[in-house]
């Protein structure tokens, strides 16, 4: 993977599947949509609440140990509670020789009545037979109940070749555009190659969903500081971890039996910036507009601080954009960029993240 290359393959997802039934689709023309634009579908829900607030529950056992229907049932009781996403263990129905199901199979069929039924995403991992490829995939089901996107892990475990036919690694990361904002997935192994968690950077994603056999810790803990998304777990450990946008843990929960259930509310809209070239931007905001927004958090060291809508209807993000403050994430693209150039380089604009000025870049640097 190049680098060099931010956002060649703006995130995957579907955007025009609302009379497509999931029985006639297959996982590449599912990820073959372009996605709407970065926070176009989001803005929706900003005068619901305080920023741009998403639910997500995370439901952890081990792989297999659950039947279908005890399964279904903690999902119909989650889904029950309100919630925007709920997201399943790695292989929620285990991996062995005879445990290979389509898309259509009886997992998927279950879950997407519940994400209707609940109107709710759900990310259900499965051993997924595509052909004459078989492969540990997340698929996401959208609030009608309609595939929405499919995830294979692009790198499989060294017992996931033990079994037969062995699991093919996935070719791509993938980052959904919801109605809630962008939605990224990993799994388990993939923890410890940093190009997946980069690659979901790129692509746009808020918030990543990580279905997982163990808990990782520390590795996912570098990934969101590195890449400044929330990280969601679920393991079959079973436990589940919260990672936020500066890298802070912010939940933690085991349970002490075969069964974990965890719940966060996620705000979207807050957002983290570098002081370089944006502390008199900041405080002009604050000084005219500090009803609407205000500074959350300041990390000294780091020199870092975060942004948050104060009041219903109000972005911070958007905001910030209006005054010209410069979100980390792009900071340090176009540094990537006006380095790269001093050294020859060249980008194209579709080679640059897409909320990023190409031509602003250049004259920055």
């Amino acid at each position: 993977m190049d680098r060099r290359i931010f956002l060649r393959n703006t995130a995957i997802g579907v955007g025009t599947m609302a009379k497509i039934g999931f029985h006639d689709l297959k996982a590449e023309e599912l990820n073959a949509k372009p996605p709407t634009e970065p926070g176009a579908s989001a803005k929706a829900t900003w005068g619901d609440g305080i920023g741009r607030p998403v639910r997500v529950a995370s439901i952890g056992f081990k792989g297999g140990a659950v039947p279908l229907e005890k399964m279904a049932s903690l999902v119909d009781e989650e889904g029950a509670r309100g919630t925007d996403v709920i997201v399943l263990p790695e292989l929620s129905r285990g991996l062995d020789d005879a445990s290979e199901e389509p898309l259509h199979g009886p997992t998927i069929t279950a879950m997407s009545g519940l994400a209707k039924k609940h109107k709710t995403y759900i990310a259900c991992p499965i051993d997924r037979k595509d052909g004459n490829r078989r492969l540990n995939s997340v698929v996401l089901l959208d609030r009608s109940g309609l595939v929405a996107c499919v995830y294979d892990k692009v790198f499989p475990y060294w017992s996931e070749y033990d079994v037969q036919p062995p699991v093919n690694p996935g070719d791509a990361v993938r980052v959904h555009q919801a109605d809630f904002g962008r939605l990224g997935f990993a799994t388990c192994f993939d923890a410890n190659f940093p190009e997946v968690w980069k690659d979901l950077a790129d692509k746009g994603a808020e918030v990543v969903v990580w279905p997982s056999a163990y808990s990782a810790g520390r590795s996912l803990q570098a990934h969101a500081i590195n890449h400044h998304y929330y990280i969601v777990t679920c393991s079959e450990t079973p436990d589940c971890l919260v990672y936020d946008i500066t890298g802070e843990r912010i939940l933690y929960e085991a349970a002490s039996k075969d069964l974990n259930i965890s719940r966060v509310t996620l705000d979207l809209d807050r957002v983290v910036f570098h002081e370089n070239f944006n502390l008199d931007k900041r405080d002009k905001l604050l000084s005219e507009r500090g009803q609407d927004v205000g500074q959350e958090q300041w990390l000294k060291l780091e020199q870092w601080f975060v942004l948050r809508s104060k009041r219903p209807g109000v972005s911070a993000r958007e905001l910030a954009r209006a005054y010209g403050l410069e979100e980390l994430r792009h900071y340090l693209d176009r540094s990537r960029v006006a380095i790269d150039q001093r050294r020859g380089r060249e980008f194209a604009e579709e080679n640059v993240s897409p909320n990023s000025d190409v031509a602003g870049l250049k004259s920055s640097s």
